[in-house]
C-alpha cells in the first residue's frame, strides 16, 4: 500500500474539571462591585468639588421644580463658572445675581419667627385663661357679699354681672319703682350707696383698673338750664358712682376712665324708654383692654370702647 493512501490520525483529549466554584461567574459579580464603588467615589468627588450655590440650586429644584423655574432658588445665580462674572454676558465683572438669596433668607426668618410667635401666643392664651379665672372668682365674691348682706339682698336683681371679652362687667340698673338716683339728679339713693361701697371693697383686692360709664333712657331731660341734657346727667351719675366706690375703700388710681353715654347704648334695644336702660356700668378691665385704652392713637375713643363693652343684647 502506498504512503499517499494513509489517513492522518487525530487524537482528541478532553480535560475534565473547572466547574463549580472555580468557574467565571465570580468575575461578573466582582465587576459589578467595582463599578458600583467607582460610581460611589465619583459621586463623592462631584459633591466635594461642586460649589455650595450649585448644591443648593439642585436641592431646591428637586424640592419644588416649578418654584425654581419661576422664581429661581438660592443657587440659581451662584454658578461656579470659571469665567469671571459668569453668564452669557462676558463683560460683567460682578458675578451673577442670587435671585433666591433674599427669599431663602426671608423664609428662614419667617420660620424662626413663626416658632417664636407660636410660643408667645401660647403664653398669651395662658395669661388670658388665668385672668379670666380670676375675674370669675371676683364675680362670685361680689355675688356672695351682696347675698350675705340682709340690707342689700333685696336689690340683688338690680345687680347684673357677667364676664365679657373686656373684663368683668358689673351693671347696676333701675327698676320701675326702685331707681338708683333721685329723679333728674346725680344724687344716689341710700341703697345704691351701700351697693357701690361693698363693690369698692372687693375691687380693691385685685390689681385691675376699672372703667365707669353712666347711661340714661331715651326720655329727654326736661327743665335743664344752659343746655343740660342726658349727656351731662349720665356723666354726673357715673362720677358720683366713682366717688362712692372710693368711699368704700377702692384706690382712686384704679379708675381709668369715667364717661357719660346718655341713651346711645340702651340695655333694652327694643324699648329705649325702659327704666332698665338707666344704669351704671363698672367694667373691671383685663390687661389687654387696659393697654388698648391707654395706647393713644392705637385704639378707638372712650365712647366706642364703652359701646363695645356694653353693647350686648338684652339678656
Amino acid at each position: 500500500m502506498s504512503d499517499d493512501t494513509q489517513q492522518p490520525i487525530i487524537v482528541k483529549k478532553i480535560k475534565k474539571g473547572g466547574g463549580g466554584a472555580h468557574g467565571g461567574a465570580w468575575k461578573i459579580a466582582y465587576a459589578d462591585f467595582v463599578t458600583a464603588m467607582m460610581a460611589f467615589f465619583l459621586l463623592m468627588w462631584l459633591l466635594g468639588s461642586t460649589a455650595q450655590g450649585d448644591l443648593q440650586g439642585i436641592a431646591e429644584f428637586f424640592e419644588n421644580p416649578l418654584k425654581v423655574a419661576q422664581q429661581g432658588g438660592s443657587g440659581s445665580g451662584d454658578s461656579s463658572s470659571v469665567i469671571q462674572g459668569g453668564g452669557r454676558d462676558l463683560t460683567r465683572q460682578t458675578g451673577q445675581v442670587k435671585y433666591g438669596a433674599v427669599e431663602t433668607k426671608q423664609r428662614s426668618i419667617n420660620l424662626s419667627m413663626s416658632g417664636e410667635d407660636q410660643k408667645a401666643e401660647e403664653v398669651k392664651r395662658e395669661q388670658q385663661r388665668q385672668e379670666r379665672a380670676k375675674l370669675v372668682e371676683l364675680k362670685s365674691q361680689i355675688e356672695a357679699r351682696i347675698e350675705a348682706n340682709p340690707d342689700l339682698r333685696p336689690f340683688r336683681n338690680q345687680l347684673l354681672l357677667d364676664v365679657t371679652a373686656e373684663g368683668l362687667r358689673i351693671q347696676i340698673v333701675d327698676e320701675q319703682n326702685r331707681p338708683m338716683f333721685a329723679s333728674a339728679s346725680d344724687r344716689l339713693q341710700p341703697y345704691t350707696q351701700k351697693i357701690l361701697r361693698e363693690i369698692g371693697v372687693i375691687l380693691n383686692q385685685v390689681d385691675n383698673r376699672v372703667f365707669l360709664s353712666g347711661h340714661t333712657d331715651a326720655t329727654p331731660f326736661s327743665g335743664g338750664l344752659g343746655g343740660f341734657s342726658n349727656w351731662e346727667l349720665s356723666a354726673n351719675r357715673a362720677n358720683a358712682s366713682r366717688r362712692e366706690l372710693i368711699y368704700g375703700g377702692m384706690d382712686p388710681d384704679k379708675v381709668l376712665r369715667v364717661v357719660g353715654m346718655a341713651s346711645i347704648v340702651p340695655f333694652d334695644k327694643d324699648d329705649p324708654y325702659n327704666p332698665i336702660n338707666r344704669r351704671i356700668s363698672i367694667v373691671v378691665l383685663n390687661r389687654e383692654t387696659e393697654q388698648a385704652m391707654l395706647s393713644d392713637g392705637k385704639t378707638v375713643n372712650a365712647e366706642d370702647v364703652a359701646a363695645a363693652v356694653e353693647g350686648g343684647a338684652k339678656p
